[in-house]
């Protein structure tokens, strides 16, 4: 026997062996992924969204707020644009919220100015149910809702039960007195057959990011492999000409040749199922790092002066529903944006302009001095790249920029609002919030200075 032919004799063995047993070692977590999957598409895993945030805080009460933005800065000590500044209410006290780079959080009354320090229990309580006879605290460092390290810089938590009839639990952040996440008893309950089981969500395995990315990776990996050749097999022993005896297409019979057809048909949607959520981790750190650089979100804010707003002039910014008004660095120049359940509004700190597309492209044009603006349009349907999932609605119209730079990058921005979603790497969609990755791609949170969400063609 030649040896070009007893390799394949051996190649093919192989083939059918692995697909067995990767199948037998594997089949029950191919049905959890797919069954845990179908779930997510109805109950994402629990977060707090910007509409839920802003429906908790009361309106803020202009009578007390008595320091001014640039008191508050200064108060906490931070060197260059802060990552995000707000003005919102802390129970009865009005508060500014300021984000360093490094992703340091502080908490400066706007009545006196004083550097506010951690949330007590009782205060807990007072903050997420005001009242409430039945609420009861407990605290937590890490569990399995906040387990991810997006809320490291929030640690440790007062977990607030409500004791409503939706078992209602509200994370309050000892270091801000902020609400950062809530939950229900039934987003717990399908949670843990959906996005827990889907994504291996167990606390003491994600709580370590690189070991629960790389036991995912392998599994995956070995995962996707084991459809391949399942997939390659069914190609391979299918006949539409030379058919088998009694015509048949397949040489397999009873449950052998159900699974032989079955899994020609869903074959390719299975493999491609499972191979992009091995891509979606990253192997090999392939893909652009998971945030934007320093020096393109340095160039985006650029260098303003000083806000020099008194607390009487900050009143102007804001409509009857105003909850929060946010401070963002835009293009060298402070915009303030009146945040409320309906929508944001921005306008230029000496109150002179709205935050339009101009204003939008320039700022990011200041990022890419060797890719000039290509196109800038207005996008009122959604595309691949921007569409809603889970609990990020994704507004409509947005703003779509493209610079001529060598990695093709192009900006999706919400004209008005400054508000900041994500980035990504094409030719995969992006997704903003970026609990999951996508499908081959990388989510990145975008800092408050800027409103729009990042991609790269061809990098």
């Amino acid at each position: 026997m030649k040896l070009s032919r007893r390799l394949g004799k051996a190649g093919r063995r192989f083939l059918l062996l692995f697909h067995r047993w990767s199948g037998i070692a594997l089949g029950l977590l191919f049905t959890v992924w797919i069954g845990s999957g179908l779930v997510m598409l109805y109950v994402p895993f629990p977060t707090l969204t910007e509409a839920e945030r802003l429906a908790r805080l009361p309106p803020l009460v202009w009578d007390h707020v008595a320091v001014a933005p640039d008191e508050a800065l200064r108060a906490v000590g931070l060197s260059g644009v802060p990552a995000a500044f707000d003005l919102e209410m802390r129970g009865a006290e009005p508060v500014y919220r300021i984000a360093g780079r490094d992703g340091g959080r502080a908490t400066i009354s706007a009545r006196t100015g004083e550097r506010l320090g951690p949330v007590t229990p009782e205060a807990a309580l007072q903050l997420a149910a005001p009242g409430s006879a039945n609420a009861r605290v407990t605290p937590v460092e890490r569990d399995q809702w906040t387990v991810t390290a997006r809320y490291d810089p929030l640690r440790p938590f007062l977990k607030v039960a409500l004791g409503d009839a939706a078992g209602t639990e509200l994370y309050v952040s000892e270091v801000t007195g902020a609400i950062a996440l809530d939950t229900t008893r039934s987003e717990r309950a399908w949670n843990w057959v959906g996005s827990v089981a889907h994504w291996i969500y167990l606390t003491p395995v994600r709580a370590r990011a690189e070991l629960w990315r790389t036991f995912l990776l392998w599994l995956s990996g070995f995962a996707a492999l084991g459809a391949v050749s399942g997939f390659a097999i069914g190609i391979w022993r299918l006949r539409l000409r030379r058919r088998y005896a009694g015509c048949a297409v397949t040489p397999y019979r009873g449950l052998a040749r159900w699974h032989h057809l079955l899994g020609l048909a869903g074959g390719l949607g299975l493999s491609t199922f499972i191979l992009s959520g091995w891509i979606s981790m990253n192997p090999n750190r392939w893909f652009a790092a998971p945030s934007p650089p320093a020096d393109l979100r340095a160039a985006y804010a650029d260098s303003p002066p000083a806000l020099k707003l008194d607390p009487p002039r900050l009143r102007a910014f804001a409509a009857p529903e105003t909850r929060a008004l946010r401070f963002a660095a835009i293009g060298g120049a402070w915009w303030v944006i009146a945040e409320a359940t309906g929508g944001g509004r921005a306008v230029k700190a000496d109150g002179a302009s709205a935050l339009d597309a101009g204003t939008i492209a320039a700022a990011a044009a200041e990022g890419f001095a060797d890719g000039p603006l290509r196109s800038m349009r207005q996008m009122t349907a959604y595309d691949a790249y921007w569409y809603p999932h889970g609990t990020d609605p994704r507004p409509l119209p947005v703003l779509r920029l493209r610079f001529g730079d060598a990695a093709a990058t192009g900006f999706t921005s919400i004209p008005g609002t400054a508000r900041s979603s994500s980035a990504s790497t094409a030719p995969a969609g992006s997704t903003a919030g970026c609990s999951t990755p996508r499908i081959g791609s990388t989510c990145r949170d975008l800092p408050a200075t800027g409103p729009c969400t990042m991609r790269r063609s061809g990098s």
